[in-house]
């Protein structure tokens, strides 16, 4: 039977790899994303490979997610597979100098663009049943603080709360839920959040031997290809070069 799997934010970075390693694997693909050259330019792609069904969308948008998932075409209608990569970071300025506009960006994002992807799929994951997977994506922000992380950070813990509570809702269903909390990845999200920044983004991961999204991708397929009685709750990525920070002490006072 073929497989088919869901991936948002399919046009770079994480999902981009996702697609193209669950591609070389025949899994057929539904990828949404924002940018529409580079949605149809990798659909391209990877139809010599697969099966691919291109949606631009912005998971932020919930009457175009639903309009679009009631109307995908019945062969690729039963997903095994929902990968919930859409998601960003914005600045990395201190809280009291943060533009609210890009609070807004990363709350409606990477909380509710994830809930109406969820939600609007669920139906069909359970309708598959055993084997399904719906792997989230998570952060190491969510489980520690750093300065600048504030609302990015808060996101990441909501996904992963959200994904351990679905687990809960999902039981007996054979529906499995992960989220993958990766640490220092190099890929365009930090170019994102750095505003387009190329010298902070090249200065982010000099010598530092970070993750790439490749890696990402090839731990995910190995998440949703476990025995069907084997559940990823969470899983935690860092490069060896990375570590836990010490607790931050201001010395200031007298």
């Amino acid at each position: 039977m073929t497989s088919t799997l869901f991936i948002t934010g399919a046009t770079s970075g994480f999902g981009e790899a996702c697609a193209r390693r669950f591609a070389q694997a025949g899994w057929s693909l539904v990828l949404s994303g924002r940018r529409a050259s580079r949605l149809q330019a990798l659909c391209d792609e990877l139809s010599a490979l697969t099966d691919v069904y291109p949606l631009e969308l912005d998971v932020r948008d919930r009457h175009a997610m639903e309009a679009a998932i009631a109307t995908l075409p019945a062969k690729f209608a039963k997903l095994r597979g929902l990968i919930n990569n859409a998601g960003l970071a914005l600045g990395t300025d201190p809280a009291p100098q943060c533009d609210l506009n890009d609070w807004d960006t990363m709350v409606d994002t990477n909380i509710k663009g994830l809930m109406y992807s969820t939600r609007l799929l669920l139906p069909r994951l359970i309708a598959h049943g055993r084997g399904a997977s719906i792997v989230n994506l998570g952060s190491i922000a969510g489980s520690y603080p750093y300065p600048g992380s504030h609302v990015y950070g808060a996101t990441k813990a909501f996904v992963r709360q959200f994904s351990l509570s679905l687990r809960c809702d999902l039981q007996g269903t054979g529906v499995r839920v992960t989220n993958i909390e990766p640490g220092l990845c190099e890929s365009e999200f930090s170019l994102v959040r750095f505003g387009g920044d190329q010298a902070r983004y090249d200065a982010t991961y000099a010598g530092a031997e970070a993750i790439q999204s490749e890696d990402i991708a090839e731990t995910i397929f190995w998440v949703l290809n476990q025995p069907a009685h084997i559940n990823i709750n969470t899983l935690e990525l860092m490069p060896v070069s990375q570590t836990w920070a010490g607790f931050a002490i201001d010395r200031s006072a007298n």
